[in-house]
């Protein structure tokens, strides 16, 4: 199989850990998880392909081994992800299979898609799960890549919004989904300006929608600024990209059937 022939339509959808944790308990939320399952399993039985993107493996793992926050030192980030990997596969291998799915891991780190070879055999991978109707659930390798867990900055990859839309781009994705802890776009922060302006649709990542942009939440290293960045590399390869609340897990039915949900990237008709 290649992703240029006889190819099924393909989402990538990513869950922020801000949709993994509840803010309030900094707990996993078990229900929306499973809803989740639950809603991507009917769409692949539907007929698309679909990609998981997933944050969340710090944060699991801070609260698998206890710890009152996300620890500063490096190695301990390091440790809590190595944890929390594991107790999100397992989480994922449950819920999916509760739904008829087999899900795999695979976990990257910036030479993976810096280097040429080792893109093409990621692809082909991408390309193998996929013939055999199998979910990847995609994340950064936290464990033993620093561009994340350091600085939330990287080469390459640095946060998972980049991460899925270099993962659309190279299995040529129709649709990459955002799952965020904001419901769209807005002109300002909705948290904290009750007046705040949504903005719908983006064709263009202009200089004065950069400005707009802030910065992530308490458990997470992404924001508005890398959710734009992922949008303009979503942009600059045809992918229609959708930023939506997390909460919504239903409504990637009418994104993928085209309703104007959340904040839609596309290019110009």
């Amino acid at each position: 199989m290649s992703f240029e022939k006889n190819r099924k339509k393909c989402a990538v959808v990513k869950l922020g850990t801000t949709t993994v944790m509840r803010e309030d308990t900094l707990t996993v939320n078990l229900r929306l998880l499973d809803q989740v399952a639950r809603v991507l399993s009917d769409i692949r039985g539907s007929g698309w392909d679909i990609i998981l993107v997933s944050s969340g493996a710090i944060a699991v793992g801070c609260n698998k081994l206890r710890f009152a926050a996300r620890p500063d030192e490096l190695r301990m980030k390091q440790a809590a992800a190595a944890v929390g990997q594991l107790e999100l596969m397992h989480l994922y291998d449950k819920m999916f299979g509760e739904y008829g799915q087999t899900v795999a891991q695979i976990l990257l780190t910036d030479e993976d898609v810096a280097n040429a070879s080792r893109r093409e055999n990621l692809r082909n991978t991408f390309s193998a799960l996929l013939e055999l109707g199998v979910i990847p659930v995609v994340n950064e390798n936290d464990s033993v890549s620093t561009s994340e867990v350091e600085t939330g900055s990287a080469r390459v990859l640095g946060d998972n919004d980049t991460l899925s839309a270099i993962v659309a781009k190279l299995v040529g994705a129709d649709k990459l989904i955002l799952l965020s802890d904001v419901e769209k776009l807005y002109d300002s922060d909705p948290r904290s300006n009750p007046d705040a302006k949504a903005i719908t649709e983006i064709r263009e990542i202009t200089p004065e929608i950069r400005a707009i942009a802030g910065d992530g939440g308490k458990w997470g290293t992404g924001g508005m600024k890398t959710k734009l960045s992922a949008g303009e590399l979503a942009l600059e390869n045809g992918i229609e990209m959708t930023i939506t609340h997390g909460k919504n897990v239903e409504s990637i039915y009418g994104i993928l059937e085209g309703e104007k949900i959340g904040t839609t990237f596309r290019r110009d008709e």
